[in-house]
């Protein structure tokens, strides 16, 4: 029996206004943060920390499912995605980084960043170069790669199918969320703005220290410290949902975790520093010269309380105290006079801030042999010890501690 046109035209406009599943704005509202989280989670999980990096394996069930998931909600080819994050960490903060604020500028990357990403991807050059590893199988071949748009379309008509003519607003969320989380926060503000633990070259920023949003992503200062772990959060306050997924994942039998960032070990202390003092060094220089820089924090903080002690000015030092701890190529040019004057006010601290960058240039010489760093370190200990500055002096005597 035919349905009147009336009732066909009233099960359309029904069907138009509430979808199959006649939901209410709340429970669309959830719908929608629960599918996006599953797509940072794909992106981090899968194409990040398992195939950029190889931090870790997967097991065939969960990877197949994130390569779907990946096809229906952005679209995006592996093979694409892992090549330009590789060469982005190959040519960090350079012109050829496809996605440096440092080189292109904020407003380039965090507005342009998913066109920058378009252009790379159409890179040969670079997809070859950086591509080694990927998934190459019939389906990646003869679907995911050859028919990438058609995923999303296939989404869009699950979201109408679901939600009516609402279903095109869902939809639209789940496809600039990589293009905003992705491209303009990570590749944008977490080079841009933000705080670091660690001195590495590049501009790298944490975002913040505990997100869900980015699935661990805005921990991407502690990422590009040790790229090959497959934990983000280092810090005791940072919380990388992502490392939950994976440490789940891994009780069951679907992951296999490669790599987890390094952590120093300190045991009796050596007499003098010697050649395994000079590996922990190296090894761990990163979380050292952290450890260092909450040294000269706590030094220029003592030497703010002395100054208001004796009611005068500390506006110069309050000005450099950024900065100090911070390598001399990353320090802002406006920046270098009040640090130059806030070390010719503060002996102490000037210091401080020659033999940091006197313990670093151990790590960086490529003219030395082992010997002669570690007879370095063992006088820059000395001198650190006999300096009369009580950071320094506990800083060694930790270091001399040091074990790889």
């Amino acid at each position: 029996m035919l349905l009147p046109d009336w009732a066909v035209l009233n099960a359309v406009i029904d069907w138009l206004s509430h979808g199959f599943l006649n939901l209410t704005w709340w429970q669309v509202v959830l719908y929608t943060l629960a599918t996006t989280h599953i797509t940072i989670a794909s992106v981090t999980i899968y194409l990040h920390r398992h195939q950029a990096h190889r931090a870790m394996d997967l097991h065939a069930i969960p990877a197949h499912f994130f390569r779907f998931w990946l096809w229906i909600g952005t679209g995006q080819v592996t093979r694409e995605w892992v090549s330009i994050h590789r060469k982005h960490h190959a040519k960090c903060e350079t012109i050829d980084d496809p996605h440096s604020p440092v080189a292109h500028g904020i407003k380039k990357v965090f507005w342009q960043g998913a066109e920058l990403y378009r252009a790379e991807s159409k890179n040969q050059e670079t997809l070859s170069k950086y591509s080694q590893g990927c998934p190459n199988d019939w389906i990646e071949r003869n679907l995911y790669s050859r028919f990438s748009w058609q995923g999303v379309g296939l989404m869009m008509i699950l979201d109408l199918a679901l939600f009516g003519i609402l279903g095109l607003a869902v939809w639209a969320v789940q496809m600039v969320w990589i293009p905003v989380t992705a491209a303009g926060v990570i590749n944008g503000i977490g080079h841009y703005w933000g705080y670091r633990n660690f001195e590495v070259p590049d501009a790298s920023t944490n975002v913040v220290p505990w997100g869900i949003l980015i699935g661990g992503e805005e921990l991407h200062n502690n990422h590009h410290t040790y790229p090959t772990s497959a934990k983000f959060s280092v810090k005791p306050y940072e919380f990388d949902i992502g490392w939950i997924y994976i440490s789940l994942m891994e009780k069951v039998g679907l992951a296999r975790v490669k790599k987890t960032p390094p952590k120093l070990q300190l045991g009796s202390i050596r007499t003098v520093a010697d050649e395994k003092t000079l590996e922990a060094l190296i090894a761990n220089r990163y979380e050292v010269m952290a450890g260092y820089a909450n040294d000269m924090r706590r030094a220029c903080k003592a030497e703010i309380t002395a100054i208001k002690a004796k009611r005068g000015d500390v506006a110069v030092l309050l000005a450099a105290k950024r900065w100090l701890p911070r390598d001399s190529d990353k320090v802002p040019a406006e920046a270098v006079p009040k640090l130059a004057l806030a070390r010719a006010a503060h002996p102490v601290l000037d210091k401080m801030v020659t033999m940091r960058e006197e313990l670093r240039q151990l790590w960086l010489s490529r003219s030395q042999s082992r010997e002669q760093l570690a007879g370095d370190l063992q006088a820059w200990c000395h001198r650190a010890e006999d300096s009369g500055i009580t950071a320094l002096r506990e800083f060694s005597i930790r270091l001399r501690a040091a074990r790889a």
